[in-house]
C-alpha cells in the first residue's frame, strides 16, 4: 500500500440522546488508508458508517481511540478534508458558479484565481453552460456534480463521500460512478466512500471494508483486485459478480443479525 494517509486506532463512539439510553455506534475500529487509495465502507443500516466518516471529517468529537491524518491527530474539520453528502447541501440562493466559488472565497483565494479554479472544476464535472443556473433548476445528478466540484475546488487531500449517489436514479447513479472514477484518476485524492450498494463499492474501490451490525466493528477488509482504469463492462464480468457476491454475503450476515436483535430495523 502507498504511504499511509489516515490511521484509525481503536475508534469508538457512543451517542447520548436527550431521551433514552446511550447508543453504542462504533467499537474498536482500526484501519489504515493509504495515500491516493479509494476505500469503500459498507454494512447494514445503523452500523456506524456515516458516524465514522464524520469522525474522520472532524464533525463529531472523538472520545475513544485515535484518528491521525498524515501523523497528526484530527481535532476538528479542516481544509485537508472535503465532504460530499447524499443530499447535495448546496446553497439554493447561489448559482452553480457561486456554489463552487464559496469554499475558495473562505480560503481567501485571489478573485481572478478562484474564478479560474471554479471554472476548471465546473468543466471537470461537465457542467459548462450551467454556471449561472440555480440549484432549483438542476436535476439531482447535476446538483451532485456541483457538490463534487465545490469540494474538489478547495483541493482537499482526502475526499469523504457519504452515500453521494444514494438519492439518484439507477441510470444517473451509473453515469456519476463513471464520472467519479474519471475524476479520481485525474486528481488521485484519498477517498473514503460510504455506500449501501455493494456493487457500487466493488466497482469504485481498491478495498471494501465491511462493518458489523451496531456497534460497528471491522468484520472484513477485501481487496477488489480489478485493474484501473475501470469501464462499465467490468460490472458484467464473472469476476466482478463473484466479488460482489462475496461482499454481499458478509453484509447480509450482519444485516440478518441486526434484524434478529431488532425486528423493526430497516436494513438494505
Amino acid at each position: 500500500m502507498a504511504r499511509t494517509k489516515i490511521i484509525l486506532d481503536q475508534v469508538g463512539y457512543t451517542y447520548t440522546p436527550p431521551v433514552g439510553p446511550p447508543v453504542r455506534a462504533l467499537d474498536g475500529i482500526s484501519l489504515a488508508v493509504g495515500e491516493d487509495e479509494f476505500v469503500a465502507l459498507v454494512g447494514p443500516s445503523g452500523c456506524g458508517k456515516s458516524t465514522l466518516l464524520y469522525l474522520v471529517g472532524g464533525f463529531l468529537s472523538l472520545r475513544e481511540g485515535r484518528i491521525l491524518m498524515d501523523g497528526r491527530g484530527v481535532d476538528g474539520p479542516g481544509p485537508d478534508r472535503g465532504i460530499v453528502f447524499q443530499h447535495f447541501a448546496l446553497f439554493p440562493w447561489k448559482t452553480v458558479r457561486q456554489n463552487v466559488l464559496y469554499g475558495l472565497e473562505k480560503q481567501g483565494v485571489e478573485p481572478a484565481r478562484r474564478r479560474e479554479l471554479a471554472q476548471r472544476f465546473i468543466e471537470m464535472v461537465k457542467l459548462s453552460g450551467f454556471e449561472d443556473v440555480y440549484p432549483s433548476q438542476l436535476s439531482g445528478g447535476m446538483k451532485q456534480r456541483v457538490a463534487i466540484a465545490r469540494t474538489l475546488a478547495i483541493d482537499p487531500a482526502v475526499l469523504l463521500m457519504d452515500e453521494p449517489f444514494g438519492a439518484l436514479d439507477a441510470q444517473t447513479r451509473s453515469l456519476l460512478q463513471e464520472e467519479l472514477l474519471g475524476i479520481w484518476g485525474r486528481t488521485r485524492k484519498t477517498v473514503l466512500f460510504v455506500t449501501h450498494d455493494v456493487r457500487e463499492a466493488v466497482y469504485l474501490a481498491d478495498r471494501v471494508v465491511v462493518l458489523t451490525a451496531r456497534p460497528g466493528r471491522v468484520k472484513a477488509v477485501l481487496e477488489t483486485r480489478f485493474p484501473r482504469p475501470r469501464g462499465a463492462d467490468l460490472a458484467r464480468s464473472p469476476e466482478f459478480v463473484e466479488r460482489s457476491e462475496e461482499v454481499w454475503a458478509l453484509v447480509r450476515e450482519e444485516a440478518e443479525r441486526a434484524q434478529e436483535r431488532n425486528p423493526m430495523t430497516n436494513f438494505q
